[in-house]
């Protein structure tokens, strides 16, 4: 918007508002939506915020929210602050409007009294901040994807506003509690954590709580240097000069911190990957200390010096940091005791990029002096470390990102040969039913245009497997059943399983649910399916929904296994693309992602919960026990969370 427009926007703010304010008390409501109109304009700028927050103390006074939901302010739920925001509309204009009140009042600049004390304002906008911390760092949700389309950036430039304006005390233990969660699922992916850190520097005062500073404290320390040296030579080029000197204990404690706090977090500083470059060069013997190595990494380490040295010449550089926790856990999967993996890894250091790739791969690294091939095969040491951690971005390709995630856990070699064939030509090609499908030749896909803020793995991939994933459905449209059926078996491998169920019929309804349960828990749950365990992950298909138990849509995730937790509850572990996965689905059913048994970047649910919001699954039909012994209060349980949810949207049989 030009300066003059706005300006225009605020003089016509002024010409609406003076309006109502000198309105009787009997006509103000007919006069509010002139007002509502304007501010709808003016919010969507980061100048508006500012301008409606410097009239804001006149807001309650003038009748702006009279005889409507939010005119007295003592009665408002922080809880419901975020569905008038992503309602849109003039429900959202009310919403920034009230937060402005809000904050005047906190601030002791609302006219009039009785209203609502400073201290009362305070604990409410703290509240807010803290109960919609999406809105100040946005989250990679599905939610976000299927429902945000812009929406969200009036309420984005609210809350950074907001965040300007007021104490952080208070919201700071939420902020703490989301890095926490965010970081125990070990994402490739963590551009929005950095995001969240680097913020967190300016909230730290001595009026936070001790153990909310200390944990943004551990967590800054841990991207910038944790180290005792790399506190004291921030400057990389400085840091670089003292390794050289360094003595061997001095060394020995820089390995060792750097290790604790990498494997404590996930995170990784610019000074740990340029530590282990020294040490592949100098201090060889300090690598496993560096990268806390289990006997197993160790031993695969000894055994392959050579191929790691070069990967660490190669893919190791402070640009691409995120590698060294990426390399630690490779080592320690043993990954590289897989025959094609070697090879498959020498390949890419040397391989001939295609132009196209060498454009996507280099543009977040213009200026940090890599070539292609050391970006890629950054990447593909971090997939193949933490095969749970990939993740679809902003992108509706869960397929995709499954399939690259299952491939990196179960056939690390084929995955090496479709990365190099997708960076070399441009192009892979899988076989459905007899005939071979060529990407190159594939228009469109589920994302046309793809989301680039990807692992560089997924950035080369990708586009490939959707288009591919896309067509394989298509051709199968038409057959009266579930497309997944026969696809998800050729996409992502023999292993998965020929026996499939889905919920919902070829009418659009829901058929025979209590059979469909019956199956899953008679071929997946441990009472009741004869110890036929799960060896490979299963791809499954979910209802997506909000707080609300809404339905949103359908989602790709994989079962990695299925166990008892602590207190012999069975779970269901699951590995979920979005890469958040401890969101609020409704009905008290919050994925976890730590303190029940999981393993990094798993989330897990009790077996019914998970079952509640399944809709399509495979299973082998020569291992399943008998559906019939499942009980049938444990089969109304689901169905009845089913009903209530997602199942609104649907007839039931």
């Amino acid at each position: 918007m030009t300066e003059k427009s706005n300006e225009q926007l605020e003089q016509r703010f002024l010409r609406t508002f003076d309006r109502l304010e000198q309105a009787p008390s009997f006509a103000k409501v007919q006069y509010q939506g002139d007002v509502y109109q304007v501010v709808l304009r003016l919010m969507n700028t980061d100048e508006g915020i500012a301008f409606l927050a410097r009239h804001a103390g006149r807001f309650q006074q003038a009748g702006l929210f009279v005889e409507g939901p939010w005119a007295d302010p003592s009665k408002l739920q922080p809880a419901l602050v975020a569905g008038s925001l992503q309602a849109g509309g003039v429900s959202a204009a009310v919403e920034v409007l009230n937060e402005l009140r809000m904050l005047a009042l906190a601030k002791g600049k609302e006219e009039g009294e009785g209203v609502l004390s400073p201290d009362d304002a305070k604990k409410y906008l703290n509240e807010v901040m803290a109960s919609n911390l999406h809105f100040l760092f946005p989250k990679e949700t599905e939610s976000e994807r299927i429902d945000g389309s812009g929406k969200l950036s009036c309420a984005e430039k609210l809350f950074h506003y907001l965040l300007q304006e007021i104490s952080v005390t208070q919201f700071s233990h939420a902020l703490v509690r989301e890095l926490d969660l965010l970081l125990a699922q070990r994402p490739i992916l963590i551009k929005r954590i950095l995001t969240m850190i680097e913020k967190s520097k300016s909230l730290i005062t001595q009026e936070m709580e001790k153990k909310d500073r200390q944990a943004l404290t551990f967590y800054i320390e841990a991207v910038d240097g944790p180290s005792p040296m790399s506190k004291r030579y921030p400057k990389l080029a400085d840091y670089r000069k003292e390794l050289k000197r360094a003595s061997w204990k001095v060394m020995k404690k820089e390995a060792e911190t750097f290790a604790r706090v990498m494997r404590a977090t996930g995170l990784v500083s610019r000074h740990h990957a340029l530590f282990v470059r020294h040490c592949n060069r100098y201090e060889w013997d300090l690598l496993p200390l560096a990268l806390q190595l289990s006997d197993k990494g160790r031993a695969n380490l000894d055994e392959h010096f050579d191929l790691i040295h070069r990967l660490i010449k190669v893919a190791i550089h402070p640009s691409t940091h995120q590698a060294v926790y990426g390399l630690a856990c490779l080592l320690d999967r043993g990954v590289l005791s897989s025959a094609p993996v070697i090879p498959g890894l020498n390949r890419l250091i040397e391989l001939d990029i295609h132009a196209e790739v060498k454009a996507a791969l280099m543009k977040p690294y213009e200026k940090e002096g890599l070539t292609p091939n050391d970006v890629l095969l950054g990447g593909v040491i971090t997939v193949l470390g933490q095969p749970l951690g990939v993740g679809q971005g902003l992108n509706p390709t869960c397929q995709s990102a499954r399939g690259i995630s299952l491939w990196a856990q179960h056939a690390p070699g084929y995955l090496l040969d479709l990365i190099a064939r997708a960076a070399r030509d441009n192009d892979i090609d899988m076989t459905f039913e007899g005939l071979t499908i060529h990407s190159q030749r594939l228009p469109g896909g589920l994302a046309p245009s793809l989301h680039e803020d990807l692992d560089a793995v997924s950035l080369v991939l990708v586009p490939h497997l959707d288009r591919i994933y896309n067509d394989m459905m298509k051709r199968v449209a038409l057959r009266g059943d579930d497309g997944h059926k026969w696809v998800n078996p050729a996409f992502y491998g023999d292993w998965v399983g020929r026996g499939f169920a889905n919920v919902i019929d070829q009418l659009g309804a829901v058929s025979d649910y209590a059979g469909f349960v019956r199956l899953f828990y008679a071929t997946h749950h441990p009472d009741y399916n004869d110890d036929h365990h799960l060896i490979y992950p299963n791809p499954v298909g979910i209802f997506i929904t909000n707080v609300h138990g809404k339905l949103l849509g359908f989602h790709a995730v994989s079962i990695q296994r299925i166990a008892h937790d602590e207190k012999e509850r069975t779970r269901i572990y699951f590995y979920n693309p979005n890469n958040d996965s401890n969101q609020d689905w409704g009905q008290g059913i919050v994925p976890s992602v730590r303190n029940n048994g999981e393993q990094e970047g798993e989330a897990s649910l009790p077996f019914y919960q998970f079952v509640s919001r399944l809709y399509a699954f495979h299973y082998n039909p020569y291992e399943k026990g008998d559906a019939y012994a499942v009980e049938d209060e444990v089969v109304q349980q689901v169905e009845d969370l089913s009903r209530a949810s997602w199942g609104e949207n649907y007839v039931w049989q």
